[in-house]
């Protein structure tokens, strides 16, 4: 093969790699400016921890008939049940690996506890509602960008706040059709992982984090369901799809 040949094969080569060489994504442009705004989508699976009083076990006794309305006690639990969550992202950048956003959202979770008696028949289930306007204040930790991919960790803290509060009951409701109720404000800290995704007119990010109140979200109250219940704690766990 002539020298001629070679030399026309070595541009090619040369011509092809840098044709195809992947030029690194812009992403909208989201990390090249000091702040950025955006918006997500998230699924939130919310329950209780439970730390039940001295004599939880004993059972209601009913201030206005005088008698026993429950059984004794066998345990209460508490599962998580889906929700969802939608809002908006604004950032501030510190430097290239650091970043202050917060991410105010509108959240619809349901919780749920579980009441199981010496009496099977008498077992309940009571689902607490809630729709919430959430505001957390987080910091944000990212790797270097390897690619259009970079991880991230991040922490905070987080204020929750309840929009349409606790329900109205009739003072003349029977005991055993009492809710159960929580506070209407309270707060809570995060932590979570995650990795931006470049693409050439958006950053797409996926993550997933969890949230713990930092103390008591029980109403206390004199009921069947509240009674037993020293404190509630929430956690939550929640699965995130940024857009910016």
């Amino acid at each position: 093969m002539s020298k001629k040949c070679y030399t026309f094969i070595c541009l090619l080569i040369f011509c092809s790699t840098g044709l195809f060489a992947q030029v690194p994504a812009w992403g909208g442009g989201a990390d090249y400016n000091d702040y950025s705004f955006g918006f997500h989508f998230s699924y939130v699976n919310s329950d209780f921890k439970v730390i039940k009083n001295k004599d939880w076990r004993t059972p209601y006794l009913d201030a206005g008939s005088g008698r026993n309305v429950t059984d004794s006690l066998n345990g209460i639990s508490s599962s998580g049940a889906p929700g969802f969550a939608v809002g908006f992202i604004a950032r501030l950048r510190v430097t290239d690996n650091l970043e202050l956003r917060t991410t105010p959202s509108l959240v619809f979770a349901d919780r749920t506890i579980y009441y199981q008696y010496k009496t099977a028949s008498q077992n309940v289930e009571k689902t607490v509602n809630a729709s919430l306007v959430e505001i957390p204040l987080s910091v944000k930790i990212k790797s270097d960008r390897l690619g259009d991919v970079r991880a991230y960790l991040l922490g905070g803290l987080k204020y929750s706040y309840s929009i349409t509060g606790p329900k109205k009951e009739d003072p003349n409701i029977s005991p055993l059709d009492k809710m159960v109720n929580t506070q209407r404000g309270y707060a809570s800290y995060e932590a979570g992982i995650g990795c931006d995704i470049y693409f050439d007119y958006f950053k797409f990010s996926p993550e997933i984090k969890i949230s713990n109140s930092f103390h008591n979200v029980l109403v206390k109250a004199d009921s069947p369901y509240a009674k037993p219940i020293d404190q509630l704690l929430l956690h939550s766990l929640v699965f995130t799809i940024y857009f910016e």
